[in-house]
């Protein structure tokens, strides 16, 4: 075996997301299974670089997980010719820039979403990579979960026959900040910071719907401000100008129609934070981050509306666990694998700038659909 160390700069990990789920349950996660085996006798060795503003904070998450490197200067680490992969997981606002400058310098680009602002810069992100040569991909992570794997999986054995409607509810109560800490970072409640549940989760709502079932063709949104007033985390009060929660509804190529509603105000009563709810004519299915259930035409049962009698039956219980059937791995590592693996050994992969671009465009749609009232058209996007 052959062992090729591989130099990656990764910007914004003292974030959660950054930190969490692409340093330590990805890329050390790599390192503590020996690598990644390309399978040609070559073994990947992912070495990071540990990049933002706060030094301080950089260098207490390297020791604590005994890594050497660490900087403040992004573009001393981008002149670097031994780094290979610039990764962005920052405030959306500052990554537009520092991917461009990583895309000029020539690094291979893999980033968190939405990669832009809005579709202009996206699109341009995309164009840039395409014509530097270099390779790009976007963190599309749900689509990588144990539960939209196996409803990937009734999808590809046709389980459905046509899909008609897909229905998703994701969300839970953040807390405003004043009697409990908030669980997410303030600045996704202040618009001129980039925040919003609609930039934030509307392009993942894009790549979801059309990876499963089809291309947005159309959006009708309802974005809204419930909770007006947040604490931050030094305990002030400040106006929250962001959207926290939107009602969605897409049309989508072949005809089936996508209802989400997403939330950051909402307390919740399901199984898991995020559910989808497939239905078509020969079956549907329920599924979540990591279970999946199906109910068949044929042991579909007969409710009557009758509201004088208390229900006669539990209909959770008319329905049928998906099994696993093989063990499945965290979906940001195995996204990890799949880039690394299209850097090094040019294997197929589309998840790129461009698809991220569509859900900046999604996204941008959205909250003019909600400005203006009505329904707007998702025109296709190419380089």
């Amino acid at each position: 075996m052959t062992r090729k160390t591989v130099r990656i700069a990764m910007n914004g990990v003292t974030g959660r997301m950054g930190y969490r789920q692409h340093l330590v349950r990805s890329i050390l996660a790599l390192r503590e299974q020996g690598g990644l085996d390309l399978g040609d006798g070559t073994v990947l060795w992912p070495e990071p670089i540990l990049l933002g503003r706060r030094e301080h904070a950089l260098r207490e998450i390297a020791g604590r997980h005994g890594l050497d490197h660490v900087s403040t200067d992004l573009d001393a680490v981008l002149a670097d010719p031994t780094v290979d992969i610039y990764f962005d997981a920052q405030v959306t606002s500052a990554r537009e820039e520092a991917i461009a400058r990583a895309i000029a310098a020539g690094k291979h680009i893999y980033t968190e979403k939405p990669t832009a602002t809005g579709l202009d810069g996206a699109l341009g992100l995309a164009r840039l990579a395409h014509d530097k040569g270099v390779k790009h991909g976007v963190v599309q992570d749900k689509i990588f979960l144990p539960g939209l794997l196996k409803l990937k999986r009734l999808i590809d054995g046709g389980f459905f026959g046509r899909i008609l409607s897909v229905r998703g509810e994701f969300g839970y109560w953040v807390f405003e900040g004043d009697w409990q800490p908030a669980q997410r970072p303030s600045w996704n409640y202040r618009a001129q910071d980039g925040g919003g549940i609609v930039v934030d989760m509307f392009p993942h709502w894009e790549y979801v719907l059309h990876e499963l079932f089809g291309r947005v063709t159309s959006v009708q949104a309802l974005a809204t401000t419930h909770i007006p007033q947040r604490w931050d985390e030094q305990g002030k009060p400040y106006d929250a100008t962001a959207d926290d929660a939107a009602y969605g509804i897409f049309e989508l190529e072949g005809g089936a129609v996508a209802q989400i509603n997403s939330s950051w105000a909402v307390r919740v009563h399901r199984d898991e934070l995020v559910e989808f709810q497939v239905d078509g004519t020969e079956g549907s299915a329920v599924a979540g981050l990591r279970s999946c259930r199906v109910q068949h035409r044929s042991a579909t049962p007969k409710p009557v509306w009758n509201p004088d009698i208390p229900a006669t039956e539990v209909f959770r219980d008319q329905w049928q666990e998906v099994p696993d059937n093989t063990e499945f791995d965290n979906g940001f590592k195995a996204q990890w694998e799949l880039f690394l693996k299209h850097v090094y050994a040019d294997a197929p992969y589309h998840w790129d700038l461009l698809a991220g671009a569509r859900g900046v465009q999604l996204a941008e749609l959205g909250l003019r659909s909600s400005a203006e009232g009505r329904r707007v058209d998702v025109p296709e996007i190419s380089l």
